[in-house]
């Protein structure tokens, strides 16, 4: 199945040790969550924070709700027992942290068999390496891991992003040559909605699926801001119309609010009607 044939438009970190969170990702509104072992977790709770996740997912219905599972590296001495439990409880996918090499990748199919592999993009080599590590076999998406980005590179904030933007670009450019998912990086000012809602637009606008969120009050904003508008749904709906009376009538272009309308152009309009349908099967079965 095509990856990203459902939406990524919110795609939420939930800490694997925390029940009350857990418990409550159950009833809200995102696309994805990405439970997670690793960041959120304290090396002391890392153990019961596995066997608590794991216990989650068996037990728990989370609807249409994509889980994706935040391990620990393989080369640390939880990651290993982290797979060992996702195999045991069941998740839709795992995420591997600070993923540089198709053979980290190869492992992990390994130890996983039948799972999709996500590959979080936050290191220099990784992005470097974004294009092998997009065509690997069983990888469905990237999630940019921005805050450890910024670290590595040793750039400045800045809330146009431009230090990062040749990371982000280039990862982009991998995940649409394969086909695969591209969720760009976190906001971390959960509380500055205006902010937030400035960075889902510039990630919508470059071409990223979704948006990885760290507080639900930031769900609304990026669902609202990777799908698609009345007005982009109401042209979409336009130039098929339109193209397809042209057609009938023997040519080849169209023309729409002033602007040439050709094939290419309706890819783009029928992506944008599937894309909104995709999004309210999902809603109605929420």
């Amino acid at each position: 199945m095509d990856p990203r044939a459902r939406p990524f438009r919110s795609v939420l970190y939930i800490p694997g040790s925390k029940a009350r969170a857990l418990e409550k990702a159950r009833t809200l509104p995102v696309d994805a969550i990405i439970f997670d072992l690793e960041d959120a977790v304290a090396i002391e709770e890392k153990p019961a924070a596995r066997t608590l996740l794991a216990e989650t997912l068996a037990g728990n219905d989370y609807g249409t709700r994509y889980r994706i599972v935040r391990v620990n590296g393989l080369e640390t001495e939880w990651g290993h027992d982290d797979l060992a439990a996702i195999r045991r409880a069941g998740a839709d996918a795992v995420l591997l942290p600070k993923v540089e090499t198709t053979a980290q990748l190869d492992a992990l199919a390994e130890a996983v068999p039948g799972v999709p592999l996500w590959a979080m993009m936050e290191t220099p080599k990784g992005i470097l390496n974004a294009d092998a590590l997009a065509a690997h076999p069983r990888l469905e998406g990237f999630v940019m891991g921005t805050n450890d980005l910024a670290k590595e590179i040793g750039c400045r904030a800045r809330p146009d992003r431009l230090p990062l933007m040749a990371s982000l670009t280039h990862c982009l450019l991998a995940a649409r040559a394969h086909g695969i998912v591209a969720v760009d990086g976190v906001y971390n000012a959960f509380r500055d909605e205006d902010g937030l809602r400035d960075e889902c637009e510039q990630g919508r606008d470059l071409g990223f699926d979704g948006k990885s969120l760290i507080h639900p009050a930031q769900v609304a904003v990026a669902n609202e801001s990777f799908a698609p508008t009345e007005e982009e749904i109401d042209l979409a709906e336009r130039q098929i119309a339109a193209y397809d009376e042209a057609e009938r009538a023997g040519q080849g272009v169209a023309v729409v609010d002033g602007r040439i309308v050709e094939n290419l152009h309706i890819v783009t309009a029928r992506d944008t009607l599937a894309k909104a349908g995709r999004i309210a099967e999902l809603e109605a079965a929420s």
